[in-house]
Parts: structure tokens; C-alpha cells; sequence
């Protein structure tokens, strides 16, 4: 389990296909921490460590994954979030994050306000699972919805997370990963076995 908040940022510094799978290779400061059989959400997406060599370390994903995230468009170079699960003696601070990613939504707009930026998404099959002032994952970063239409929300971004995570990288038209709060899926299972 992650909790949303990012720990580190990585860089991808070599990408491989292998069959249908692709192995990602990410340097990152935290990678002599990590240990093989780890899972770390990147961009909010689980995935197991399987090989470490000094900064870098290598993870895999397979096709249904790289075809429900943003994980099949990264390049060399790319920047991406980083979380390592929750600890049992963790302190709680985001929201309940499985790292596994419902969908990509796109960015239709990005405004600075007064040194903040709010960010609005067009959620593809709509927002029946996003309600007002809740929580959603946005590549692995929890966040609090507004503004929640039948097809789009808007997210604020503080200084902090825009200078530490890869959402100041995102501009209008770019797809990003996202995991609607788990409760609300639950729910929307029970009420479906209702009727």
C-alpha cells in the first residue's frame, strides 16, 4: 500500500523490450536503499524491483500495463515520481493508494494563481467515482479534487509539489496516471450488486 506522497524523483535512463514486456531502468538516489522484490509505485504505478546495480535499478511492465498508463510513452531522460510502500509503523499522510493505475486522463488546461497552479483533466468514461473535495492519484501524487464536472476535475498544485514532483512537467494535451480513491470504487461495486 502507498499513501500518495511522492518520496523521490527518478530518471529513466535506459528503456527495453523484451516480448511484450518493457524494463525500465531508473536512476535515482534512492536505489541503493531499495532491495530486489521491492514494490515502488512509479508515476503511481506498482512495480517490482528486479535488479540493482549501484544508482539505477530495473523494473518491469507488461502489456496490460503499459497499455492502461503513461508508462508506455516515457523516453530516456523522462522524470518519474517515486514512492516506496508504506511501512507498518508509517505515518498516514496522503490517502489509500494500491498503485494500481484505473485509467489515463488528459490535461486540458494549466494556470498559474498566485504561485500556485491549478490543473483541469478530462477523465475519458466520465467522473461517477471522483466527488467534490475527495482524494485522487495523479502519477502516484494524492491530490484533492474541485470543480468536479461530468467529465473533468481540477486539482491545485502548491510550490512544493510542482518543484519536486514531475506535475510541473505536464502541460495541456499530456496524459497522466490515475487511481480513483478505493472507497468509492468499492462503493460503486456494492451498488451494482444491488440492482
Amino acid at each position: 500500500m502507498f499513501t500518495g506522497i511522492i518520496e523521490a524523483t527518478g530518471t529513466v535512463s535506459a528503456i527495453e523490450t523484451d516480448g511484450g514486456n518493457v524494463h525500465f531502468f531508473i536512476r535515482a538516489g534512492m536505489a541503493s536503499e531499495l532491495k530486489v522484490d521491492q514494490s515502488v509505485a512509479h508515476n503511481g504505478v506498482c512495480l517490482t524491483v528486479v535488479e540493482i546495480n549501484d544508482d539505477t535499478y530495473k523494473v518491469t511492465a507488461i502489456n496490460e500495463t503499459l497499455e492502461k498508463t503513461n508508462l508506455g510513452k516515457l523516453k530516456s531522460s523522462d522524470m518519474v515520481n517515486l514512492e516506496r510502500c508504506m511501512p507498518s509503523h508509517g505515518r498516514f499522510d496522503g490517502h489509500v493508494v494500491q498503485g494500481h493505475v484505473d485509467q489515463v486522463a488528459v490535461c486540458n488546461s494549466v494556470t498559474e494563481q498566485d504561485g500556485s497552479y491549478i490543473y483541469q483533466f478530462e477523465v475519458p468514461g466520465g467522473t461517477q467515482l471522483i466527488v467534490e473535495k475527495g482524494s485522487i492519484c495523479i502519477n502516484g501524487i494524492s491530490l484533492t479534487c474541485f470543480n468536479v464536472k461530468d467529465t473533468s476535475f481540477e486539482v491545485a498544485i502548491i510550490p512544493f509539489t510542482y518543484e519536486h514532483t514531475n506535475i510541473g512537467q505536464v502541460t495541456k494535451g499530456m496524459a497522466v496516471n490515475i487511481e480513483f480513491d478505493i472507497l468509492g470504487k468499492y462503493v460503486q461495486k456494492m451498488m451494482a450488486t444491488r440492482s
